[in-house]
């Protein structure tokens, strides 16, 4: 059978808009109507006493009162009081409130479990049971190398199980007894009146463990940081942000649990010829003004560290583009083009021939100067 759920404005006889000065009024004349005092031959005096207590505790407090009604509007829920749905979970304190007792319905025991900021881990397994955490590491590649893919090593700070222990965290000869702290069940719990919650326990981590005595490399803690050289494929045509991951190559998991991954987050380097635009490479060449008056056949090199003739027309302007189809990068079977823009530059000095052969040159064409 379902436990009766503790409504706070029912026990003190107000209205859920009822103002700080109406519940105050409220709460004193009930305290005095019930106060045990008054009541030497009455044993609920107290209990009742108690419960208007904790109901002024709650309501006239503005904080306390906001997350009671946040809580109160889901599903008909009474307060800090309530039971499971379909009656309280075995070996539960009569009408205390714990976040489990909310089960997975609809994700309530997440939502509460966060206004009262004990999150998530509140409501977890103990951690003995837990995943290692993942690895974000940044790793810095060349522009060709990105573009074309390859492979770099990197050495990664990570934490590895202490060699001297295994892991276990007890130092040669020792043992592990039961935390004092959570009597080896790796959980501590908080309360205050009808209130409370479960926490990790901080003494043992979690674990429920803790060595006697402890090894003096890691000091108990079972792990210690090393760095791990680790080759890393770089996909082609990989960019500023991508991320790949590596299962399993993470942090390790408390006492032995399953290790996290490592991703590796990639940045590519500025190329003093090269810049990237979608799938397209574009590149900058000088001309001078005889080829491009001219035309003229120049060799361009490509992200493939190859070199392509190129063939400049008669008359080319400087800023026109040449487009090297299937010389881009390529991702997802699709390949772009390289395309490459054209720069004239005119000599800074001419030399007395040079000079007459220029405005000689002027003159038959009839172009000012």
């Amino acid at each position: 059978m379902a436990t009766r759920t503790k409504d706070y404005y029912e026990i003190l006889g107000v209205g859920e808009k009822a103002g700080a000065d109406q519940i105050k009024k409220a709460y004193r004349k009930l305290a005095k109507q019930h106060h045990p005092d008054t009541h030497p031959d009455d044993p609920g005096a107290a209990e009742r006493f108690k419960e208007i207590s904790e109901a002024y505790r709650v309501l006239s407090d503005d904080e306390q009162r906001k997350k009671y009604d946040q809580m109160r509007r889901f599903g008909g829920l009474g307060g800090f009081g309530f039971g499971a749905p379909g009656g309280p979970r075995p070996g539960a304190r009569p009408g205390a409130f714990r976040f489990e007792d909310l089960g997975d319905t609809g994700g309530l025991g997440d939502l509460f479990s966060s206004i009262f900021d004990f999150g998530r881990r509140a409501a977890r397994k103990p951690e003995r049971e837990s995943r290692g955490q993942n690895v974000e590491y940044l790793v810095e590649v060349p522009f060709r190398m990105a573009a074309r893919g390859g492979k770099v090593n990197v050495t990664v700070p990570i934490v590895e199980s202490c060699a001297t222990c295994e892991g276990e965290g007890v130092a040669p000869g020792g043992h592990l007894r039961d935390c004092p702290e959570c009597r080896g069940t790796g959980r501590v719990t908080f309360g205050q009146g009808t209130f409370s919650v479960q926490r990790p326990c901080p003494n043992c981590l979690a674990r429920g463990r803790i060595p006697d005595p402890p090894c003096p490399t890691c000091a108990g803690r079972g792990e210690v940081r090393s760095r791990r050289k680790i080759s890393v494929t770089v996909p082609e045509g990989v960019e500023t942000g991508s991320k790949v991951r590596i299962p399993g190559q993470g942090e390790r998991g408390p006492s032995g649990g399953k290790a996290g991954d490592l991703i590796i987050k990639f940045h590519v380097k500025d190329d003093p010829f090269f810049e990237r635009e979608g799938l397209n490479v574009i590149c900058e060449v000088p001309l001078n003004v005889a080829q491009a008056m001219l035309g003229s056949r120049i060799r361009v090199r490509t992200v493939d560290n190859k070199k392509i003739v190129l063939r400049i027309p008669p008359g080319t302007q400087g800023g026109t583009t040449f487009r090297i189809r299937g010389h881009g990068i390529e991702k997802g079977g699709v390949r772009g083009d390289q395309l490459v823009k054209v720069r004239i530059e005119a000599p800074s000095t001419l030399s007395e021939k040079g000079r007459r052969a220029a405005e000689e040159l002027a003159e038959v064409e009839g172009l000012r100067y």
